[in-house]
C-alpha cells in the first residue's frame, strides 16, 4: 500500500461541473483531491478489505436477527419503545437493502480494524462509484497510470442491479427520493441514486424530506399530495423516529430505503454488541458501553455517541485524558468507548478506508485523509487504484 503524488488532470474542474459533481469544493477547501491518490495490490483488496468486509456483513445481519428479539437490546441502541414492534417487522419482512459503508483503519498489512458502519445514510457515494471511476480511466488514457491498473469498484454496476431487483419486489407506481435541503453533498448523493434508479427502469420523484406532508387518513404524501408508497431517503432514522409523525410509520406503510432495520446496523451500539459476540475477532476492536463498568480499556481508546456521525463529538481519550475532540450535536443518546486503533498517517495525513456494501455484496471503496486522526465530513476524498 502506497501513497504516490499525481498531477491533476487540467480539466477534472470542468467535468466535475458538467458531470454534476457541485461539492468537489467546500467552503474553498478542496474535497475531490487527485494531488495524491493510494496503490494496492490485489491480495491486500480481496485478502485484507473484500473478504472481511463479507464476513463482517454476515455477522452484522446475524446480530440484527438477534437483537431485533431483545427490548433489553433494543433499549441500548436508544430506539423508542414505540418502534419496537416496527423494526423487528420491518426486519422479518426482509424489507429490501440497498447500500452501507464499513470503515477501516488498514495499515496495508494485518488485519483491517473495523471502526464503525454507516449502515443507513452514508455520502461518498457519487464520488466513490463514479467520479473515483472516470479518474482511473482517464489517468489510464493519459499515461499517468499503467495500462493494467484497475480498482475495487463495482458499486454502479451494484447499484442498478439492486435498484433493478427493488423494482421486480416493489409492485407500486413509483419511487420518492428525498434529503434533507442542508447540504449540496446529500442533495448530489441522491442525484446519482436517482440515476442509478432509473437506469435500472426505476421511475423516481424526488422532494426534501422537510416536504413530505400526511393525508387525513394519515398516509405520507409529496408536494402534489401524491402518496408515497416507496421511498429512498437520505435522512438517519434516529431523527426521523424522533420526529411527531414517527407515530404514524405503522400506518403509513411506506416501503423504506433504507429499512427500518437499519436503525440497529447504523447505530455505534453495534460495536461493544459485535464485540461481546465475537471477542478477539481479528477484525473487531474492543468495544464497550461508556456506562459498562466491566469495560477493560487502557493506553488510548475513543469515547464516540451512539447516534454520532461524520466524526462529530468523537474524543480520544489518553489514560483518560483527552488527548483530540471533534464538536457537533451528539451525546444525549449515551456513548460507546473503543480501544484506539491510529489511522496510518503519511505526509502528515490520515488516511481512512471506507468499504462499501451492496445488498449485501463488497462493492468498492473509499479513501478520505485529513490532517485530524478524526475523519469528519470535509476530509478530503481521494482516488485508489490496483497495481501489482
Amino acid at each position: 500500500m502506497q501513497r504516490h503524488k499525481m498531477s491533476p488532470r487540467p480539466d477534472w474542474q470542468q467535468q466535475a461541473r458538467e458531470f454534476g459533481f457541485h461539492f468537489h469544493t467546500i467552503d474553498g477547501d478542496l474535497y475531490w483531491d487527485e494531488s495524491v491518490a493510494w496503490q494496492f495490490s490485489l491480495a491486500q483488496v480481496e485478502n485484507d478489505l473484500e473478504d472481511p468486509t463479507a464476513e463482517l456483513q454476515q455477522m452484522c445481519l446475524a446480530a440484527v436477527d438477534d437483537i431485533v428479539q431483545s427490548e433489553e437490546w433494543l433499549t441500548k441502541f436508544a430506539i423508542p419503545s414505540f418502534a419496537f414492534d416496527l423494526v423487528k417487522e420491518s426486519w422479518q419482512r426482509q424489507r429490501f437493502s440497498l447500500y452501507g459503508r464499513m470503515d477501516f483503519s488498514y495499515h496495508g498489512h494485518g488485519p483491517a480494524k473495523l471502526l464503525e458502519y454507516n449502515a443507513d445514510t452514508p455520502t461518498s457515494l457519487y464520488e466513490a462509484g463514479f467520479f473515483q471511476w472516470l479518474w482511473l480511466e482517464q489517468q489510464i488514457e493519459r499515461g499517468a497510470l499503467p495500462p493494467n491498473a484497475d480498482q475495487f469498484n463495482s458499486l454502479q454496476e451494484k447499484l442498478i442491479n439492486q435498484f433493478a431487483a427493488f423494482r421486480k419486489k416493489f409492485a407500486g407506481h413509483g419511487l420518492h427520493m428525498c434529503c434533507s435541503p442542508d447540504t449540496v453533498e446529500d442533495r448530489g448523493t441522491v442525484q446519482y441514486l436517482q440515476d442509478c434508479a432509473l437506469q435500472a427502469g426505476l421511475t423516481n420523484k424526488f422532494l426534501y424530506v422537510d416536504d413530505i406532508g400526511q393525508s387525513k387518513e394519515g398516509l405520507f404524501t409529496d408536494n402534489d399530495d401524491e402518496v408515497i408508497e416507496a421511498c429512498f431517503k437520505l435522512y438517519p432514522w434516529e431523527f426521523m423516529l424522533r420526529e411527531p409523525a414517527a407515530v404514524d410509520l405503522a400506518s403509513a406503510n411506506v416501503w423504506w430505503l433504507e429499512p427500518l432495520w437499519k436503525s440497529v446496523l447504523s447505530n455505534k451500539a453495534i460495536l461493544p454488541y459485535l464485540w461481546q459476540k465475537h471477542e478477539g475477532h481479528p477484525n473487531l476492536l474492543p468495544s464497550y458501553f461508556a456506562d459498562d463498568k466491566t469495560a477493560s480499556l487502557s493506553g488510548e481508546y475513543v469515547r464516540k455517541p451512539i447516534f454520532s456521525r461524520e466524526g462529530a463529538n468523537i474524543d480520544w481519550l489518553k489514560d483518560g485524558e483527552v488527548v483530540t475532540s471533534s464538536t457537533g450535536p451528539y451525546g444525549e443518546e449515551g456513548s460507546i468507548v473503543q480501544q484506539a486503533h491510529p489511522l496510518p498517517v503519511v505526509d502528515g495525513q490520515h488516511m481512512l478506508i471506507g468499504a462499501w456494501i451492496v445488498g449485501d455484496e463488497p462493492a468498492g471503496l473509499t479513501i478520505r485523509e485529513d490532517a485530524s486522526a478524526i475523519t469528519q465530513d470535509t476530509s478530503r476524498f481521494v482516488p485508489h487504484f490496483i497495481v501489482d
